[in-house]
């Protein structure tokens, strides 16, 4: 009963306590935005209380029947448990930077509102075993989506944040469609009553539709560089804690956990995720424009992600979920710095800035390690996870997709210090700025040392997800 309580708790903290926040800001800001971040902070420390049991022989199972035999239940295992472990974190250090980058903006109680509804939905989302509630909690996170990327209301942000929606949105409803196929063919939307079952390929196609719309993937990528329209601490969010990994996390709980695939998609949807790795980095070696270069830099480091979870292989699969840790926090510190350059310079344009270096050092020196775990260089933690990655295709047999990929990691080398180089070195740009808030830069260098520091002990993360991995069996 404690650990069910545990549960409900993690999901209903963030859900619930989402709408006290609009009330507690009409009383003191400072008491909504501490508020905010315990009901953000709560669920992650309420993870850590139940992994445990979640990772033992008998995982935390809440089940209730509903009429017309239906029913819907929240299930805590340990790949649910991870992925709410990174999501609570990343998102915890995001809203406390929202504390300094935030302050001078108006409707910040709907700001606040729609960060933790988001992330309570997202607990909704991981933890739940119906079909349909994982397509409403999914909804729900669109819709949080579509008022964040719009949080400015000018006319150039409208049509984008109604662009992600659309998008999103649309292919969540296809895959609605796979998902009412399923229980046409087999009477239920329990993931725990079809564990094992197989699935016809149309239906996996509907259902591929809702992941890779979510997950920015070639062709549904498009609206997620749009999104750099939206305040620093949203794009870090969609970008690298929440939204975008919803849509890998739901293909390792419906396709590397429950279904049974066919040996063809470990061929196919690899194929799609090199294309998409590929010419995305390229559109990052292209723009000028600070932030759309970071989120090319997503779409292309998401590939790698489903990459390793599509691969069919034990290595690739925990590298998968491992580098879904090690994007999540660099990444996440990325954007974060983008915040502060462009909260002090008024420009994202990298034609315009250099030398910032010596008005922001600790946040040069915080982006220079996130860069580097997304680089993959030895010793940060996005190069075991990519390692592990490539290893997986290549121990599948998928040669020429290890191929690219490795092509792709080059890139994102060449990217990434061209960005930097252009941002910290040469001339100064702007001589009156300064590093931002206390809170803005304490979390950058928070995200960039977890980067360094889960590296040097990749030990343990590379534990935890190889113990989630080797619990499947398929292997």
């Amino acid at each position: 009963m404690e650990g069910q309580a545990i549960l409900l708790l993690c999901i209903l903290v963030p859900l619930l306590g989402a709408f006290l926040l609009p009330l507690l800001g009409r009383i003191s800001v400072g008491l909504r935005n501490i508020t905010a971040l315990i009901l953000v902070l709560l669920p992650f420390v309420l993870s850590v209380a139940a992994t445990p049991a979640a990772m033992g022989d008998s995982p935390i199972q809440l089940h209730f029947d509903l009429p017309l035999g239906l029913s819907f239940g929240f299930y805590a295992d340990g790949l649910a448990v991870f992925m709410e472990l990174v999501a609570s974190l990343v998102a915890a250090i995001i809203v406390f930077y929202s504390f300094g980058y935030m302050e001078e903006y108006d409707n910040q109680n709907e700001y606040y509102m729609m960060v933790v509804l988001f992330i309570g939905a997202m607990m909704g989302l991981i933890y739940s075993t119906n079909l349909i509630f994982i397509y409403t909690f999914w909804e729900l996170t669109a819709i949080c989506c579509w008022r964040l990327i719009a949080f400015y209301r000018t006319p150039e942000v409208m049509p984008r944040a109604s662009k992600a929606f659309l998008i999103t949105g649309g292919g969540a409803l296809v895959m609605l469609i796979g998902f009412v196929a399923i229980y046409i063919q087999t009477g239920t939307f329990d993931l725990l009553a079809l564990q094992g079952r197989g699935l016809d390929n149309w239906i996996m196609i509907l259902i591929l539709f809702g992941i890779l719309s979510k997950s920015a993937t070639l062709p549904f990528h498009c609206w997620l560089p749009d999104a750099g329209v939206a305040p620093s601490p949203v794009t870090a969010l969609l970008h690298a804690a929440v939204l975008v990994k919803i849509g890998v996390y739901v293909y390792a709980r419906l396709f590397v956990v429950n279904f049974q695939l066919e040996p063809v998609w470990t061929t196919n949807l690899p194929a799609v995720c090199a294309v998409s790795a590929l010419i995305s980095a390229g559109a990052a070696l292209r723009t000028n424009d600070l932030k759309r270069i970071i989120a090319y830099s997503t779409i292309s480091q998401l590939a790698y992600i489903l990459l390793g979870l599509s691969s069919g292989s034990m290595i690739g699969v925990a590298g998968g979920l491992l580098y879904i840790l090690m994007h999540s926090l660099a990444k996440g510190g990325l954007f974060l710095c983008a915040g502060i350059i462009e909260h002090s310079t008024h420009t994202k344009d990298i034609r315009n800035l250099s030398g910032l270096y010596k008005r922001l050092p600790i946040t040069t020196i915080s982006f220079a390690l996130c860069a580097f775990s997304v680089m993959g260089l030895p010793p940060f933690g996005g190069f075991f996870s990519k390692y592990m990655v490539i290893s997986g295709a290549v121990e599948t047999g998928n040669l020429w997709i290890a191929a690219c990929f490795v092509i792709g990691a080059i890139m994102t080398v060449i990217y990434l210090l061209r960005l930097f180089i252009k941002l910290f070195f040469g001339e100064l740009s702007h001589p009156d700025i300064r590093e931002g808030t206390w809170e803005m830069v304490s979390s950058v260098a928070i995200l960039g040392l977890l980067s360094l520091l889960f590296g040097i002990a990749i030990k343990v993360p590379a534990d935890f997800v190889t113990t989630i991995v080797e619990a499947l069996g398929r292997w």
